[in-house]
Parts: C-alpha cells; structure tokens; sequence
C-alpha cells in the first residue's frame, strides 16, 4: 500500500500544477499545504489521519487567509509599456468634428496608445480641422477639449 506521505505530497503537486495551469493564485495554498502534510508524515510517520486532516485545514485556510489579508490589486488592466496618463494633454487635429450630440475622430502625429487615429467624444462643438487636447480616456474613446 502507499504510504500516507507519497498521496499528500501527490496531491499537492496535482494542487500545484491545477494552479499553474489557473494561475488564480487561490489553489497555490491547498497545494502548499498538501506538500507541508506530507514533510510533516516523513519527520513523523506515525501521525494520526485526524492530525494529517486537521493539520492540511489549518494550513490551507490560515494561509489563504492571510495572502487574502495582504494582497492588494492595485488595478484592473493591463497598461504594458505606458506611463500612467501619459495619454493626457496630447494634442490632436480633430479629422471629425465632434460635439455633445455626436463623436468625432481625433488624429495625433505621433501614435496614442498604439493607435494614430481615435474616437473623440467632446462636451463642447469642436469643429473638423481644430487642435483639441485629451483630458481623458473613457473606454475606447478619448474626451478632448478644444485647444
């Protein structure tokens, strides 16, 4: 028969690798704790399955409460290889005129987050062929003011 020690330390790895191929960060403890269950049965092979069970309970959940304690998202997307808001205060010719009733499009000579041209949504008339200046990003749409 298996021993004790080779199935915690099984299920762990299995644990392990659940939580490579998730990457949620949640499965990471249960795994970990499966592996400490199974150090614990080789130091001391004649521990109870009552301890090994109360012991990979009070490590998985102590564990996955305390990350939960300190983690901390500091946001929601991704924004690789840009500076926060370095989008703001860049200047466009409006291609499109756009007002409170209608977006328009606003072109840069230099490209705006990966794109030259963009949906401008604008809170004032501002006519096709006029400077207009980012003051936000709203989805995929710029607010511009005009210049």
């Amino acid at each position: 028969m298996i021993e004790a020690m080779w199935i915690w330390g099984a299920i762990g790895l299995i644990l392990l690798a659940l939580e490579m191929a998730t990457g949620t960060f949640y499965i990471l403890w249960f795994g970990i704790a499966a592996i400490c269950v199974s150090i614990a049965l080789w130091v001391f092979p004649t521990m109870p399955v009552a301890m090994q069970f109360a012991m990979y309970a009070a490590l998985s959940l102590g564990s996955l409460a305390i990350w939960k304690l300190h983690y901390k998202k500091t946001e929601t997307h991704s924004r690789i290889g840009q500076a926060q808001g370095e989008e703001i205060g860049r200047v466009g010719i409006m291609i499109e005129a756009a007002g409170p009733h209608q977006n328009g499009k606003i072109r840069f000579t230099q490209g705006l987050m990966g794109s030259r041209e963009w949906v401008a949504i604008s809170s004032q008339p501002i006519e096709a062929g006029s400077d207009a200046t980012v003051i936000a990003v709203e989805g995929n749409a710029l607010r511009v003011t005009k210049l």
